[in-house]
């Protein structure tokens, strides 16, 4: 990390704990927003036939697709989504009549047909159009998905690089030709023939400010997905290939190369670990492939993983990369029906990504990670899961719920259910609904059929409602008679009239520690437990099975929300959501911290430091905020023309021997040269 000669801004790698959400926000929001614009389908896109000519020298797209659909319903004008950026040369029917297409509102593109179609009648359209993708035009506002161009070209499915309908949820085939001079490689899903060296790249289109390139020899790809499911993503550059293994094969640039193995036998323990939990997959074979860093952060499509270019190195960069790849059973092999059912693939990716951690960096990264995601999914818990698509998807709090309180809701149906049926339901989901789509109410008969439980309580408490249960334990302990141990006598209490589920207790004894399951209904549940050693302390939930309230997750909760305001732009609602949390908990270091980064960003430089300053006197929660915290005085020095107690500052960092998110790194490169950020008007 270097800020040298750049404005004063809260690096992102500050924002620990918030990294995994933030980074699959923006690729929740590019489906949620397409998605939203079509909650009623009006028509099923049963295939495509595409061919496609990339020349990144001039940004140019030239394509043609084939589109074989049916009606939903009655149509006189027939939209689907096509890139801003795109031209329709020629639209024909099957019978080569010519159609007229004009563009409409949101990206759209509206087909008035030759006569009047038939409901459930198959037909089949061709579109020739072409155009410049190098801006950051697209169907979903502020993101770019579709760009040609070196040193990567992508075309997501999400950028609507050709004419779609039904994001995510009207599955279809797809047979895909693409063009591109020599030296590319070409990635996307399904089945592929040897790339093929073609006569010619086609002439590009002129357009405006532009010339025709000369023609030049390129090579053919060619992908056909024959399963119906969302093969539309295309991606193009110049990269080195590095196959740990038959059927894993990761695409770097130069800039990646030194960490191109480790990442790719990444990418081969995550492969087995999800196919030894959820089965085999539709395709056992998996591209990780490079994206720039100016689009999402990942993407998937079928055998795709794509993953941008500064989320490959570092130590926890395995999280995004998990939680893409679990995408392949939990989006790709199945598909949600509906807004109302994205907790599904949304919650299980993110689930998928938290075993994977349990399993790979044990129990106590699990737990530190669930305290991150129950801060979201209780940030906005206002509108049940099942009432999703009465949210604007645009939204943290439409993430926070397909995501976050998504991935809950399967953790706790572990707990519910025990491992060995909750395995089995996962399995049972995937392998009857395979190339389908699946609702809320077909999950639910799945996971009652594979655990021989009613769980209807159980999904009313957590899809059907909002809140969560502050727990209070109250309790007596009695010695028994003729040194048989102790009896304790107890009543758990909590907020919520209709929960109803098991709950852990884990009591301390002079002796050892024993755990006890207790069925807790409604919102005084009495419990008796006999153990031999005198009872010491009794913890309710100790290794957080359930999404709860406390004093201390109202802080987490409090600075989750700043930080979205602060990735907002809305630095004055972000301190006063840290502020809150200073109401709950004064010695907050993290509180402080993050009170800290929005007065250095607004070059509030003594106002930072004294925020800095109570967070290192704070309780060192998370002890992260130690070292970053001294480093980030430093630089103040450094700025200020304090160079000696910069150096100083630095020096007590790198005592602390915290490396978290490259500090250390930081602090020894700031001892040799000044920090010299700048402060914007």
């Amino acid at each position: 990390m270097n800020d040298t000669q750049t404005p004063c801004r809260i690096p992102t790698s500050f924002r620990r704990g918030a990294f995994i959400a933030a980074a699959l926000l923006m690729v929740l929001l590019a489906a949620a927003t397409l998605a939203s614009a079509q909650q009623t389908p009006a028509l099923d896109v049963t295939g495509y036939n595409i061919d496609a000519t990339l020349n990144p020298a001039n940004h140019m797209l030239t394509a043609t697709a084939t589109v074989t659909f049916k009606p939903l319903q009655a149509l006189p004008v027939v939209e689907f989504q096509l890139h801003g950026a795109l031209k329709v040369d020629s639209l024909t029917d099957a019978s080569g009549t010519a159609l007229n297409g004009q563009r409409g509102p949101n990206e759209t593109i509206l087909v008035t047909p030759a006569s009047p179609l038939t409901v459930d009648q198959s037909y089949t359209w061709t579109f020739h159009y072409s155009g410049a993708l190098e801006g950051s035009g697209g169907p979903v506002p502020g993101l770019k998905l579709a760009y040609v161009g070196d040193p990567i070209t992508y075309l997501l499915y999400a950028g609507a690089w050709f004419p779609m309908t039904g994001y995510q949820t009207d599955r279809f085939t797809a047979d895909i030709t693409v063009h591109v001079p020599a030296g590319y490689t070409v990635v996307g899903s399904g089945a592929t023939s040897a790339p093929a060296e073609s006569e010619q790249v086609r002439p590009l289109h002129k357009r405006k400010g532009a010339t025709t390139a000369p023609s030049a020899s390129g090579t053919e790809y060619s992908f056909k997905w024959d399963k119906p499911g969302f093969p539309g993503t295309i991606i193009a550059g110049k990269f080195t290939e590095t196959s740990p293994a038959p059927n894993i094969r990761l695409f770097t640039t130069a800039a990646n190369k030194q960490y191109a193995h480790d990442y790719a036998e990444s990418a081969l323990r995550i492969w087995a670990f999800f196919t030894s939990t959820f089965g085999l997959p539709e395709s056992t074979r998996i591209n990780v492939v490079e994206l720039p860093d100016d689009t999402v952060p990942a993407y998937w499509a079928p055998e795709v993983a794509a993953i941008a270019g500064n989320r490959i190195p570092g130590k926890t960069a395995f999280r995004l990369l998990s939680n893409t790849i679990a995408h392949q059973w939990w989006g790709s092999e199945i598909s949600p029906a509906t807004l109302n059912d994205e907790w599904i693939t949304n919650g299980m990716s993110r689930y998928g990504e938290l075993l994977y951690l349990q399993d790979s960096a044990g129990e106590s990264a699990l737990q530190t990670a669930l305290l991150d995601v129950e801060a979201g999914a209780l940030a906005y818990d206002t509108i049940p899961l099942t009432s999703a698509d009465t949210l604007n998807p645009f939204t943290p709090q439409f993430q926070s719920m397909t995501l976050e309180k998504g991935a809950l809701v399967f953790h706790m149906l572990r707990w519910e259910v025990g491992q060995e049926s909750f395995i089995n339901l996962l399995r049972a989901t995937l392998s009857q609904y395979t190339d389908k789509s699946i609702t809320t109410r077909d999950f639910e008969n799945v996971a009652e059929a594979q655990s021989q439980q009613q769980l209807t309580p159980f999904f009313s408490q957590w899809l059907g409602g909002t809140g969560s249960p502050d727990f209070t334990n109250k309790y007596a302990v009695y010695r028994l008679g003729n040194n048989k141990g102790f009896r304790t006598i107890g009543e758990i209490q909590q907020n919520l009239e209709l929960f109803n589920m098991p709950v852990q207790l884990r009591i301390e004894t002079d002796g050892k520690t024993e755990n006890r399951r207790i069925h807790v209904v409604g919102t005084d549940s009495q419990y008796v437990v006999d153990t031999f050693g005198r009872p010491r302390h009794i913890i309710i939930d100790p290794d957080n099975w359930i999404l709860k309230d406390s004093p201390d997750m109202a802080v987490r909760v409090d600075i989750l929300r700043g930080q979205q305001l602060v990735a907002q732009g809305d630095l004055n609602g972000a301190l006063k959501e840290f502020q809150k949390a200073l109401q709950v908990n004064p010695q907050s270091s993290l509180a402080n911290y993050r009170i800290a980064e929005v007065f250095f960003t607004q070059c509030n430089m003594q106002a930072a430091v004294n925020s800095y300053r109570d967070a290192l006197n704070g309780d060192d929660d998370p002890g992260w905020t130690e070292v970053w915290s001294h480093v980030q005085i430093a630089k103040i020095f450094d700025l200020t023309g304090q160079r000696d107690r910069a150096i100083q500052e630095y020096r007590q960092a790198i005592q602390t021997n915290d490396n978290t998110s490259g500090a250390l790194n930081e602090a020894r490169h700031y001892i040799q040269t000044p920090f010299k950020g700048q402060c914007s008007d």
